[in-house]
């Protein structure tokens, strides 16, 4: 498995990677930048203050807050838009490590954007409570490996495996294989950890799940 993750790391970074990740990183910024605006324009439609002072307090604390909430979506968008491209990298995996295989079928565009949006608001939900976590008992950092660990593992494993099957069968391959599964998206989660890294967690996730369910299945 680490011999999986080290070459999927090493994957990421080789020509056609690189132009998979430039196209999903552009479309990223745009939609957080949309975002940002979006919200600070919303935010100061509510914003009635009277003295100069208590405005320029408001505005600050409002920029930091757009700022706070930019970080907490950075991840689940990532996610999200990369999810249009991940077929792509998983194409690009499976012909390097097995040419003669069967090539996996890309997963439908409604079920790829429901699964990418329900990752989305699961992962927000996840941070939102190793945050909780984090203030109220101390658990930020074992809580952030545990929960993200399992969410990562099964999101990308079963995006993997519905290539080559309907996505009940993903369901029960990654049941049945529960254990390696989770190690993996320990990994993964680990992967998330480093800054800027965690921006590439797509193209990681999706190029070491295609070499893990070629393996279990």
């Amino acid at each position: 498995m680490l011999d999986d993750a080290l070459a999927s790391f090493a994957e990421i970074f080789s020509p056609p990677f690189r132009e998979v990740m430039c196209k999903s990183a552009g479309l990223t910024g745009v939609v957080l930048v949309a975002l940002g605006l979006v919200l600070d324009r919303l935010a100061l439609s509510f914003l009635h203050v009277g003295p100069a002072w208590l405005a320029a307090v408001a505005s600050v604390l409002l920029a930091l807050g757009i700022i706070a909430g930019m970080i907490l979506l950075a991840a689940p968008t990532v996610s999200l838009v990369a999810g249009f491209f991940l077929d792509d990298v998983a194409a690009l995996v499976e012909r390097e490590i097995d040419p003669m295989g069967p090539p996996g079928s890309p997963v439908r565009l409604g079920p790829s954007i429901a699964m990418g949006l329900r990752f989305a608001i699961l992962s927000i939900l996840a941070n939102v409570v190793v945050l909780a976590l984090t203030l109220l008992a101390g658990l930020g950092v074992p809580a952030f490996f545990l929960v993200n660990g399992y969410l990562l593992g099964r999101e990308y494993f079963e995006l993997a495996a519905m290539r080559h099957m309907p996505r009940q069968d993903a369901v029960n391959l990654r049941r049945r294989n529960a254990g390696p599964v989770y190690v993996a998206g320990l990994i993964v989660s680990a992967f998330v950890a480093v800054p800027l890294l965690n921006f590439l967690t797509p193209l990681f996730a999706t190029a070491f799940m295609t070499r893990l369910v070629k393996r279990l299945a």
